[in-house]
Order: structure tokens, then sequence, then C-alpha cells
């Protein structure tokens, strides 16, 4: 979603404000800006379309101020022009916004009534209005922000600047994320802690409804209402260089070949590698004890898109090792259908980022409802990992590329783990069992490096792959989330016809689909479904579908149905999603790249959805 920076410091903040506005380009955006204090006002440059073209803008401005405030925009209210790029201003008073204010049409009606005009089809425009009437009144921004509050409903982080008080910004937020950092001379703020790690490791999360009043030296937090509440640093470990390319084309193709390190790192944690063994370890609030896990009698999994999928992969695992019951839904058809959450339920969410809007609303209302939370996600003391009982976290480093990869897989670790724990503790998983399921785990990073091989395979098949008019992707079992994710995978990278499918509904009407310009992806692995599954191949083919098939090494019948057949390394349906993922994976990205898309930001998606 939109990406916020703003900056009171020594440095330059030009140079400051684009460099972590660079830093936030994975969210996705369509439109960028800067407002810099300039000889006692502030001077705003927007730019629709990419910040090269802002860059351009700015190459030769030149500001005498140090305070400064920054916007990428993905459109939510108006077209991708200039006139909606933030930042918005009016009578002095400029702010950024991410978010969207849900009551905006009796808002502009209610300013229309007082006089105003609007430069702009934004919501965020309106609330610049709010403050600078308020300010008017107050002659302080704080007060201002303050007052005009209760106004706001909806999801907002906002940063608000006034000419008049050229040494301090104001920042608050109810939903989308906002942290701040203190470094040596200079405070700055963003959307994503990536935008901060090259000024300080000292950081603040904003939590929703409180105030930020930053000023020169100085700065201090409050609630809504204006009462000063204690400020909690923390230390992180993150650094900018972790979230170069090193080496790759793009982020995503090197964040494909991190995943063996991802998943031993999710491992590292829980595993004991001296008696192979599963202990979770639970991270987060720590309100929630391991042994509480054999008391659940259902299990809810909510989460979207990569997530989801990687949530349905769980959903087989811990109902066929621990034979407990497990629903998985996606999070924005939750959290309005009414669900209904037995008592002792554990609710079990996933988020890479942790601020997924839809999945936290579902969290808030599994609370609500008497569930117990557990949050797998990849950023600790994000505002799920605050909200859950106890959380793990999937360790898999900065993911930059909008389409995920490793933390799908490290989250597929996390499940398996977590399937282990619960049929341990409930007595489903003998000691043997449990040697031999652990034992796979660890050795699961060494049989992805050689299905990364395949990365030179897809290379040169993308130039003949692209040429399909669409693509069916097919599995069974365990394997059917996997095809999905592949088929979700081709969508958002290469903008081409893909659907996902069980393969036993191949009757029920994907059938009429498939010709000769149709290719069928379909994960084969010799299991129990190998021959009902290859008998959906056979009906493909014989309709003309192109065959690339993912299944077990030295499978010849599988061989000679396919015009691509890619082998795996031997292992169980306990671990082969982490194995089919991969091809699936680098088949969509050389597929993309030879399009001659934009694999890292795909066109109208956003790495973290922080709004509805």
């Amino acid at each position: 979603m939109c990406g916020i920076v703003g900056y009171l410091g020594s440095k330059d903040p030009k140079s400051v404000l684009i460099e972590g506005l660079r830093a936030l380009e994975y969210r996705g955006y369509d439109s960028a800006g800067v407002a810099i204090l300039n000889d006692g006002h502030f001077k705003r440059v927007r730019a629709e379309g990419k910040l090269a073209k802002l860059s351009e803008k700015l190459a030769h401005e030149k500001f005498s101020g140090r305070l400064g405030i920054a916007h990428t925009r993905w459109a939510t209210h108006g077209p991708p022009v200039e006139k909606n790029a933030h930042p918005h201003h009016h009578d002095g008073v400029v702010l950024v916004h991410n978010g969207i204010i849900e009551n905006y049409v009796d808002l502009k009606n209610e300013l229309r009534t007082r006089g105003a005009t609007f430069e702009s089809d934004t919501d965020s425009e309106l609330v610049v209005h709010l403050i600078a009437e308020e300010v008017k009144r107050t002659k302080d921004l704080f007060e201002a922000v303050k007052n005009i509050l209760p106004r706001l409903e909806g999801a907002y982080s906002i940063v608000a600047v006034w000419d008049q008080q050229p040494d301090r910004f104001v920042a608050f937020k109810k939903g989308p994320p906002l942290i701040f950092g203190e470094g040596k001379d200079e405070m700055i703020v963003a959307s994503d802690v990536q935008a901060i790690v090259s000024h300080t490791k000292k950081i603040l999360h904003l939590e929703d409804e409180q105030i930020l009043l930053v000023s020169q030296g100085e700065f201090h937090l409050f609630d809504r209402s204006g009462k000063p509440l204690p400020v909690h640093m923390k230390e992180i470990s993150w650094s900018a260089e972790k979230a170069e390319k090193g080496g790759h084309p793009h982020f995503m193709l090197k964040e494909i070949f991190e995943q063996p390190r991802a998943v031993a790192q999710a491992l590292d944690a829980h595993v004991d590698l001296s008696h192979p063994s599963v202990h979770l370890k639970f991270g987060g609030n720590k309100q929630m004890a391991l042994e509480d896990l054999s008391k659940f009698e259902r299990i809810f999994i909510v989460a979207c898109g990569t997530s989801f999928y990687a949530g349905l992969v769980g959903e087989y695992m811990i109902e066929r090792l621990a034979g407990l019951p497990v629903e998985c839904d996606i999070a924005s058809e939750f959290r309005y259908r009414y669900p209904v959450l037995p008592k002792n339920s554990l609710f079990i969410s996933i988020s890479q980022s942790g601020e997924t809007a839809d999945t936290l609303a579902a969290v808030r209302l599994a609370k609500e409802s008497g569930a117990k939370v557990l949050s797998i996600c990849n950023v600790p003391d994000s505002s799920i990992d605050r909200e859950a009982h106890a959380s793990l976290h999937m360790c898999a480093g900065i993911e930059v590329g909008v389409a995920s990869t490793k933390a799908f897989t490290a989250t597929l670790t996390l499940m398996s783990l977590l399937a282990l724990q619960v049929a341990k503790l409930r007595d489903r998983l003998s000691a043997e069992d449990e040697k031999n399921y652990v034992e796979e785990l660890i050795g699961t990073p060494s049989r992805m490096e050689t299905v990364l091989a395949f990365d030179s395979y897809f290379e040169e098949a993308s130039e003949t792959l692209k040429e399909n008019k669409g693509f069916l992707y097919l599995g069974r079992g365990v394997h059917f989330p996997v095809a999905l994710e592949g088929a979700l995978k081709l969508k958002e990278l290469a903008y081409m016809h893909a659907e996902g499918y069980a393969a036993g509904e191949m009757k029920h009407g994907p059938l009429a689909l498939i010709d000769e310009k149709m290719a069928v992806v379909v994960l084969s692995p010799k299991d129990e479904l190998y021959e009902k599954t290859l008998s959906n191949l056979e009906e493909a083919r014989a309709r003309g579908g192109k065959i690339i098939s993912i299944g077990s090494h030295g499978d010849g019948r599988l061989e000679e149905l396919s015009e691509h057949y890619l082998a795996l390394p031997e292992a169980s349906w306990f671990t082969l999603p982490l194995l089919e993922v991969i091809p699936l994976q680098l088949l969509s990205y050389h597929v993309a790249a030879s399009l001659g898309h934009d694999v890292d930001q795909p066109r109208n998606l956003a790495k973290s959805v922080t709004v509805e």
C-alpha cells in the first residue's frame, strides 16, 4: 500500500526522503511526492509514475529547511494522476496519508458548506482541510490533530507538518503501520522499518490512536485525548544491506534462492538436532503455554492470498497427523460471515507483514469470541504479532518482492512443526515417527538446493511457455493448495490467465477450457492418489493440453505423458509441498521476465495490504 516517510534532522531531507521512498517501493505505488521546508514554507514536488520521474523533478531543487515528508501513493480514491499524488496541502498544513477515510463523503459535504474547495479527488485532502481549520483556532499543530481525530472513521496513518511550526511533525495512526526511529541528530518516521534501518536501530511502533509529537531534539507520545504515554524504544537487528539483490536481476529471484536458508532458519529454534524431535518455542506475548495445544478441540486458520494457501497445506497436515478438525478461511470472508468459534478453539493467523488489515480484524474478532490466537508472521512486534497470545516467527528475513516466495516456504515449515507438536501432545505421534519426520525436515533445505537447478530450465522454456493462452494447475490432497499457489504466482507476475483446481474437479467444468493452447501443470508425485491424478492428466492430454508435470524421480510413465517433466528428489507427502512450489515459482518468474514485466513490483499490487 502507500508508503510514508517523514524526516527532521541534520541531513539533507531531500536525499533522506528519496532514499526512504526507494526502500518502500516494494509496497506498490503509482505516484510519489515530497514536501520540504524552504524559506519558511513547504515546497511540494510530485510526479505520476515511478520514483525516477520524481527524482528527475527534484534533481535541481534545493531546500533550505531540514524538515520534510514524502509519500508513494497506491490509488484508492481518485485515479493515479499528479493532482491526486501526496503530499496534500491547505493553508500551510501539509500531510501524507496511508489508508482510507470511510466517512469521506460526509466530511466533504460538510467542508463544502463552509466554502471549501478541493484540488484532488482523494479522501486524504479532507483531513488536511480539517487540520487547517482547527489550527487557525488552536495555533498548535498537535492540538489541531488531537481535536480532529474523533472526526475520522476508517484506517489511516498520517504525518502532518505546519509551516508556522517549522521545527516539528505530528504522526498518528489507526490501522496501517507507522514506525518511528531516533537517530543521532535526526528523527524519522516511516511505514516500514526498511526506510529507517540505514539511519538508526532504535525504533518505536506506534499503536492505534496514539499521537507522536516530534520536534528538534525530542519526541513525546500521547493517547488520543492528549494524555502523555511512556515510550519504550526497541533495538532492531536488521541492516540495510539485508535488502540488497545479491547479484540477482530481481529481488524475487534472490528470494527464491534464499528459500533453503529460510526453511533452515524457521526450523532452527524448534528442533533438537542431536535427538531429532520437535519442541516449539513461542515468541511474542507468550500468553499461551505449549501444553495448551493439547486442550484445543478445533483449529481455525485464517489468512489472505499466499498465506491462505500455506494455511490450507497446514489444514491437511494437522488433520492427518493430529486428528484435530481444522477450518481454513480467507480473512476477508471469515470476518463478515458471522463465524461461530466453539469453546476451546485455537485461532491461527498467517501474515508475512503482520499488518494485513483483514487478518488483523479477524484476529480481533477471534479474541472477542474467546479464542486463543497464535500468530505466524515474519515481522516481530508487528500489529498482529502484538495482538496475538503467542507467535511463531517465520525468520525468513526481509522479503522485498511483492509476490511472496520464501515467506510461503517458511510458513509451510512452521505449519509442519506445529502439526507434529500438536500430534505429539495428543499422543498421536510415536517417537519413531517424530524422529523420521523431523529428520526429513532437517534434510529438506539440501533437497531444495537440488530443485533450484530447474532455474536454467525455465529460463529457456519460458520463451515457448509464454505463448500459451492460459495455464491450469492441478493437484490432489496436500498438493492441491500448492497448485493454487502456483496459479496465483503466474497471475501476479505474468498477468496471464491461470487457475488452480483440485484434479478431481476437472470433469466439473475446467475440462472445457483445454485445447492445444492451454498448458496444464500437474503435481503428481507417487503417492496414494497418483493413479487418480494420472487419469486426470490423460484426460487433459487427450484434449490437446500441453502437460507440464512435476513428479517423483524416475517416473517414466509420467514423463511419457508430459511435454515438460521435472523430477523431484525423493520425499514423503510431508515435505513435498516445500519442493513442489519451487518449480512453480521459477516458471512464473521466468515467464514474467521474458514478457518484460516488472517482476518485483507487479502492476496494481502491493506487498502489504493494510486497508480493506
